[in-house]
């Protein structure tokens, strides 16, 4: 499981990430689940984009983050971003 959540600089680009992070779900083969979900309460602790992927294992997940449509995304993205933190882990069977 890859979770992200990031916050932006300008909360009016999260929508537009949010649209481009779901296409990912149609052109990486790796990804098995894409979820992506924005801040609706915006609260001073929120985070305005929520992403969950799920991947086979843990070299599909490699193969995800070095897929050229996730790295061109990533160089769009990450100019945009004031912060973001990132949880993987294997879910238990």
């Amino acid at each position: 499981m890859h979770v992200v959540l990031m916050k932006f600089s300008d909360a009016g680009d999260a929508a537009g990430a949010k649209s481009r992070l779901e296409a990912l779900g149609e052109v990486v083969p790796e990804i098995r689940s894409l979820r992506a979900h924005l801040d609706e309460l915006h609260t001073e602790v929120s985070w305005h984009l929520h992403l969950v992927t799920t991947h086979r294992d843990v070299d599909d997940l490699r193969a995800y983050q070095a897929h050229p449509a996730h790295l061109e995304l990533g160089a769009w993205l990450r100019p945009l971003l004031a912060a973001r933190a990132v949880v993987d882990y294997t879910e238990d069977a």
